[in-house]
C-alpha cells in the first residue's frame, strides 16, 4: 500500500497546485473580459449602436486605406428631425434614430464604418465600386424613407438627405476631403429624394473636420456638429 500510497501524491499535488493558480488566472479572464465589453461600448453611441467619432475615423481611414478607389463615403442627414421630436417628443425622435441606425446596419453590411458623427447625422465608409454605387445608394434613400412604426403604434413618416464621395472623383483618398464632398453634395441636394454624388467641384468647399463651414452647429475652432 505504501508504494500506491507515494504513487498518487504527486498526483494530487499537481492537481491542487493547477487548481490553485487557475483561481487568479480565472478572475483575470472575466476581468479581462469585462473591460474589453467597457471599452467596445466606450467606442459605441448607446441609442444607435454606430461607432462613435474617433472609433469611426479610425475605421473609415482603414478602409479608405484597403480598398483605395473602390470606395465611398456616404453622409446622411435626417430631414426635418426636429418637427419630429417637436410634434411628438423626444422618445419618438430617439426611435427614429435608432432606426436610422438598424437600417444603415443593415444596408452597408460588416465590412463598413458607420458612426453617428451629430444629432441626427450618419456617415458609412464601406467598398462600393462604380458599378454598384447608383443602384446602392438608391437603395439607402428608399430604406431610409420608410416610415417609422413606434412601440406605441403611431407610425412616423420619415425622409433623409444623402451625399456620397468617392477618391476616383474627388482625386483624394483623405478622408476629411471626402467627408467635406460628400456634405456640400448632401446639401446640394437636400429634401430632393434622391442621393447626390459629389464631383470635383464639392471638394473646394471650405471645411471644419471635414464638414462644410457655415454648416448648423459647426463651431469654428474646429468641431464639427
Amino acid at each position: 500500500m505504501a508504494p500506491t500510497t507515494r504513487l498518487h501524491a504527486p498526483t494530487g499535488h499537481r492537481a491542487l497546485l493547477i487548481t490553485t493558480l487557475a483561481v487568479p488566472l480565472t478572475g483575470w479572464t472575466v476581468h479581462a473580459l469585462a473591460l474589453h465589453r467597457r471599452l467596445a461600448a466606450a467606442r459605441r453611441d448607446p441609442l444607435t449602436g454606430l461607432l462613435r467619432r474617433d472609433a469611426y475615423t479610425t475605421r473609415a481611414r482603414q478602409i479608405l486605406h484597403r480598398h483605395g478607389d473602390d470606395t465611398a463615403v456616404v453622409l446622411i442627414d435626417a430631414d426635418h428631425f426636429k418637427q419630429i421630436n417637436d410634434r411628438l417628443g423626444h422618445p419618438a425622435g430617439d426611435a427614429v434614430l435608432a432606426a436610422f441606425g438598424d437600417r444603415l446596419t443593415a444596408w452597408a453590411g460588416p465590412h463598413a464604418a458607420l458612426g453617428r458623427l451629430g444629432g441626427d447625422e450618419f456617415a458609412a465608409v464601406l467598398p462600393l465600386p462604380p458599378s454598384r454605387r447608383a443602384h446602392r445608394l438608391a437603395h439607402l434613400v428608399r430604406t431610409l424613407h420608410t416610415p417609422v412604426v413606434l412601440d406605441d403604434g403611431r407610425t412616423v413618416d420619415v425622409a433623409a438627405s444623402v451625399g456620397a464621395a468617392t477618391p476616383d472623383t474627388i482625386g483624394t483618398r483623405d478622408l476629411a476631403a471626402l467627408q467635406r464632398a460628400a456634405d456640400t453634395a448632401l446639401y446640394d441636394g437636400k429634401h430632393t429624394g434622391r442621393a447626390h454624388l459629389a464631383d470635383a467641384a464639392h471638394a473646394t468647399v471650405p471645411s471644419v473636420n471635414g464638414r462644410r463651414t457655415g454648416r448648423p452647429g459647426t463651431a469654428t475652432w474646429g468641431r464639427a456638429a
